[in-house]
């Protein structure tokens, strides 16, 4: 018998928990917090068991799969496979050009470390300007406004919650998320560390959360109405004199502008609208600038939904007026390894080009997946005709799902970079499945950026890939050697380490890859420090709180305010995670799914009574694009007028072969969630405030 113990980062959310997995006889017999991890503490999660679910699945594929023309699946070799991809996509570029081909990148591929490094390189190569992602469905408003704000999409503020002595949680719940934007490890004992020092922690939701009931403080907010509710408190920083920029004064503009922009929306305005009383937003902005340091953090609820690019702007904008932006226990700027931002330079990275059907512009080189669907259905130049996907199952995760199913039938051709036949890729022509989790080396190209500390962390492969099987940096260096016009023969890819060696050395702390590499449990960097204005893309190396394109948009904040008064007799829909769940792309491990039935529909009782419905009753939920079926939850957590379900279910559709997954199918919030509700100036998935009818089924 041969024990071995493997410490690594564990790569299933943005946390980064650092694990010790001990390995007998090459099976792995235990998973536990690694204690000598100075960022993760010793904290794990429940999703770190399915890394060995993943690895040891009977359902993950290992060889390329084809389609055949009766159907069904057949395994064939890399080289038939990357020969018929390669001739697919010179075929459809001839017939209808680049843009024919559509691309879209899901939650996973941020986690692979091969497929951040090489998969952006294939891409480029296809010359298409039809790229999409998960990033429009849940961050880009974070993106957004920091672009316009701090001039790089990816200087995105972290709450300083090791030093911070009151921390405004919006739409966010870190005890479910491990963070979001915000990677944190064992934040359940940051928060109540906050606590503990004296300080406080206050939650605003239309749901009292899991991190909500752990809280000093929790308000319900109106879904949707987010943006009110921060425009009044600015309102009151102005009215009352507690602006205060402290150190970024003499590099801040747009203050009187701001202060203008937000001069009628008092408190008494906006109560109604929001359900949150003038008294608890004068009390909330109180403890607040009383604090000796804090910060405002915002999160899904806030930028999904139809204003999300002007709430981050405002969330932004209050802690820069409080002095807490760029301050310790405020909201800081990490420093990584690997810096992404280094040395860039201001550049515009929007509207450089639009979607075709509905015009939406493009952002950082993306464009909204909510326009996915029309641009396959729509006939016409430039309609979609082949797609890939990498890691995803927008089906299942993306607006109207329903609608992007029946697209995706009809596609001359798609190519899916995955490891599962799943709802989304039994639409495929060829499957490609990568080696993945503890077969693959790991370093975290994003979450070292988002971090609550600086840190760095390299991980080494576990065990080696199955025979015949190629790592995702390998495929996609072979196909863009092939599309390139190049020859196999003799190709060597490069390995992710070499990337790495020269982002570490060149970085900002010039690290040896060496000695990070042998530092098994991570190194510790520091807390964050004040960057600015160092740091800052922007012109003229300045904070614009008043950026004209957010301006601008607050139009349409006022124009929407008279119909967000009007009674209705919808509810509102949105979303929710639990801490098992990771989207959909964990449903198939059996540690992970066990236990009571998680996909339900959660209502305030009061709502429950007029309707004459009870708990545990099976429901019909209605919207404009869909309906679904589900059981009933009562619970006094909801705010009255709204409803909740999870996110990442609707497995068992035909065709598709996951076993575990099946059991659990539950239905897809995404069969509801509307194409046409969107953020229009981000272009965001506004998730977080569908209309939706309930009835007994």
């Amino acid at each position: 018998m041969q024990t071995l113990t493997h410490y690594r980062t564990c790569n299933l959310c943005e946390a980064m928990c650092g694990l010790k997995i001990t390995v007998t006889d090459n099976t792995v017999t235990k998973i536990e917090g690694d204690k000598e991890d100075e960022f993760s503490r010793g904290h794990i999660c429940p999703k770190a068991y399915g890394l060995k679910d993943i690895y040891e699945d009977k359902d993950r594929l290992k060889k390329p799969l084809r389609k055949t023309e009766s159907g069904e699946w057949e395994e064939v070799s890399w080289e038939s496979a990357y020969q018929t991809i390669v001739s697919k996509i010179k075929e459809t570029q001839a017939n209808f050009g680049d843009d024919a081909i559509g691309v879209y990148q899901g939650n996973p591929s941020i986690h692979n470390l091969g497929t951040m490094l090489y998969g952006p390189g294939f891409f480029k190569t296809l010359r298409t300007k039809n790229n999409y992602s998960a990033t429009s469905t849940d961050q880009l408003p974070h993106h957004f406004a920091s672009w316009l704000m701090f001039g790089h999409p990816l200087l995105i503020p972290i709450p300083d919650i090791d030093r911070t002595d009151f921390m405004l949680i919006i739409g966010g719940n870190p005890l479910a998320s491990n963070g979001s934007m915000m990677s944190v490890p064992d934040v359940a004992n940051r928060l109540r560390d906050i606590q503990k020092r004296g300080g406080k922690f206050v939650v605003i939701d239309p749901r009292k959360t899991e991190t909500a009931v752990k809280a000093d403080r929790h308000l319900f907010v109106r879904p949707g109405t987010d943006v009110y509710l921060l425009l009044s408190f600015i309102h009151i920083l102005f009215s009352t004199d507690k602006v205060n920029l402290k150190m970024t004064d003499s590099y801040t503009v747009g203050v009187d502008k701001l202060r203008e922009l937000t001069a009628d929306y008092t408190p008494r305005k906006v109560a109604d609208i929001t359900g949150v009383s003038e008294d608890d937003i004068y009390e909330l902005v109180g403890e607040f600038t009383n604090a000796k340091s804090a910060v405002c953090y915002g999160r899904v609820g806030v930028s999904t939904q139809s204003f999300g690019g002007v709430c981050q702007w405002l969330i932004n904008a209050i802690n820069v007026l409080t002095g807490n932006c760029d301050a310790e226990g405020g909201a800081m700027f990490t420093l990584p390894a690997v810096d992404f931002v280094g040395h860039a330079k201001p550049k515009n990275r929007h509207n450089r080009w639009q979607s075709r059907v509905r015009k939406f512009p493009e952002f950082i080189s993306e464009l909204p997946v909510a326009c996915l669907a029309e641009e396959i259905l729509t006939e016409g130049e430039g309609q979609i005709k082949m797609m890939f996907t990498s890691c995803g199952n927008p089906v299942l995760s993306t607006p109207n799902g329903g609608q992007l199913n029946k697209a995706f039938e009809q596609l001359d051709f798609y190519v899916a970079f995955d490891i599962y036949l799943n709802e989304t890729t039994r639409h495929a022509d060829i499957i490609l499945p990568p080696a993945t989790g503890l077969e693959n080396s790991h370093y975290d190209m994003t979450f070292h950026n988002l971090a609550v500390r600086n840190t760095t962390k390299y991980s080494p492969q576990l065990f080696e890939k199955s025979e015949g099987a190629k790592y995702d940096w390998e495929i996609y260096q072979e196909l863009n050697c092939l599309l390139s016009g190049g020859d196999l023969e003799g190709f060597i890819p490069e390995k992710p380490e070499e990337k790495l060696k020269m982002g570490m050395k060149f970085g900002p702390y010039g690290l040896d890859f060496e000695e990070v590499k042998n530092a098994v449990h991570g190194i510790d960097l520091g807390a964050m420090k004040s960057q600015f204005p160092k740091r800052l893309v922007s012109e003229n190396k300045e904070i614009d709180l008043s950026p004209d394109l957010l301006v601008n948009d607050l139009q349409r904040v006022r124009d929407s305010f008279d119909d967000l008064t009007k009674k209705t007799d919808s509810f509102l829909l949105i979303g929710r995670r639990h801490l098992r769940d990771n989207n959909s792309w964990m449903h198939n491990s059996e540690q992970l799914m066990k236990g009571r039935n998680r996909c339900t529909l959660q209502m305030n009782p009061d709502d429950a009574a007029i309707l004459q419905l009870i708990d545990k009753q099976s429901i019909n939920v209605k919207s404009r694009v869909g309906e679904v079926e589900l059981p009933l939850e009562v619970t006094n957590n909801m705010m009255p007028g709204v409803v909740c379900m999870p996110h990442g279910y609707g497995h068992g559709k035909k065709g598709v072969q996951l076993g575990v997954a099946n059991k659990h199918a539950g239905v897809s919030i995404n069969d509801l969630t509307d194409d046409l509700v969107i953020d229009e100036l981000t272009g965001n998935a506004a998730f977080s405030n569908v209309k939706v009818t309930v009835k007994a089924a």
